[in-house]
């Protein structure tokens, strides 16, 4: 670990980790505080605010859909450097485009940003990784990659629970300044060029996404795993979509609790993700993700039971957070929401090291591209079945029900995985 930590000294390293590090902050940073203005500001209606969440995540998510074979195709075709330079230029754009929708409360100026975002992320992502063998000695890649995810974690939970405590005016000068820290910081990173022969682009998004899937999917194993990583971004996008209106109309808490309650979610993947990793003992297996899931599945099941018997606060009033951790039913919902996340990250993690390790070194960026294809379509198709359940006149309580019947489909295509594999 601490060999690792060197390279936070290293310019062929530190670079490229502060500007990934202040990306992940900048992204959830916005994107948690537009639905928490949403859903706390514009908005007063349970349906409306979950369909706001749903539009804003799918907008995100739809990039990576449609672009990520595109944006995998230029990172091994041109110098990763000069295509960090110009995605964090245009983050700043972006960010001022945001920061305006949030400070005049326009839903469609913060939306074509949050799509914008999405598309940024969608160029930036497969050069995090990729750009790290090329500036790292082969003893350094695994420590470098640790470092990137302990980093964006750490950020990601960072930007979480800020945007609940800072007002959109504060919001909006952060992710401007962060944003031109960030392209400085990029404009650092050691020239990265091609290697290998080159590569000719195919510019049409659906055949080369469709080459790109169906070169990973003819491989039972992996089509399996994927479908379950999938339906599991599925069900997490209906519960991030649900979360803030859950919080509001439900739980009658503030904007700092609904804030807490994505904090929470963070931290319990991380810890399922330790415990599994102890249980397997570094054996690559899916054998426990199909009772994880279930037992995911039963949190579910408790947090709407929690959720049906709390008391609500006095008319026209929220709980803050210190009412809410008083309220005598508050351990319960934080007891019920960190099961969630943990059997959530027991499930999830493994399959991720089976993706891994499934194909040749030289397939797993592409596998890990047509991973993603398929999860973030799942991610979309979730935020669409929301928005049509919630139209269909289904509570934000009840959607906590479909969620629980999702994670039955889930443990029954990792049974299947298991039975196949292990």
């Amino acid at each position: 670990m601490q060999a690792s930590l060197r390279l936070l000294g290293k310019r062929r390293f530190l670079p490229i980790f502060v500007t990934q590090l202040l990306g992940a902050f900048n992204d959830n940073l916005f994107k948690t505080a537009m639905v928490l203005f949403a859903t706390y500001t514009i908005y007063s209606d349970a349906r409306m605010e979950s369909n706001f969440n749903a539009v804003s995540t799918g907008l995100f998510i739809l990039p990576f859909f449609l672009l990520s074979a595109l944006s995998g195709q230029l990172a091994d075709t041109t110098d990763k450097a000069r295509i960090i330079r110009i995605v964090k230029a245009a983050e700043i754009g972006i960010m001022a485009v945001g920061s305006g929708g949030l400070l005049i409360g326009s839903i469609p100026v913060m939306l074509a940003a949050v799509l914008a975002m999405g598309v940024h992320s969608t160029f930036f992502g497969p050069i995090k990784y990729a750009i790290l063998p090329q500036h790292l000695s082969e003893d350094e890649v695994l420590g470098g990659t640790g470092l990137v995810e302990a980093g964006t974690y750490i950020a990601i939970l960072l930007g979480t629970v800020v945007a609940g405590w800072i007002s959109p005016l504060a919001t909006a000068i952060t992710t401007i300044v962060i944003a031109i820290i960030g392209f400085i910081s990029g404009s650092m990173v050691p020239p990265a060029p091609r290697q290998g022969p080159p590569v000719v682009i195919d510019t049409n998004i659906i055949r080369s996404s469709w080459t790109l899937i169906s070169a990973t999917m003819h491989i039972r194993r992996l089509f399996l795993a994927i479908c379950a990583i999938s339906f599991f971004w599925m069900v997490a996008s209906v519960l991030v979509i649900i979360f803030p209106p859950l919080v509001k109309n439900v739980f009658d808490a503030s904007k700092e609790v609904a804030s807490l309650f994505l904090a929470i979610f963070s931290v319990g993947v991380a810890v399922g993700s330790i415990i599994v990793n102890r249980m397997l003992g570094g054996h690559v297996s899916a054998r426990y993700a199909p009772v994880s899931v279930i037992a995911m599945g039963g949190f579910v099941l408790y947090l709407y039971a929690v959720a049906n018997m709390w008391t609500a606060a006095p008319a026209g009033q929220f709980y803050d957070m210190r009412g809410f951790i008083a309220h005598p039913n508050a351990w319960q919902v934080v007891v019920a929401l960190f099961g969630i996340a943990v059997t959530g990250g027991m499930f999830v993690v493994p399959l991720y090291a089976f993706l891994m390790t499934t194909v040749e070194k030289d397939r797993t960026a592409r596998t890990v591209a047509a991973n993603n294809v398929v999860n973030s379509g799942a991610m979309v198709v979730g935020a669409i079945a929301i928005m049509a359940a919630t139209a269909a006149g289904l509570s934000v309580t009840g959607a906590l029900l479909l969620v629980a019947g999702m994670c039955l489909v889930s443990a029954w295509i990792a049974w299947k995985l298991h039975c196949a594999c292990d």
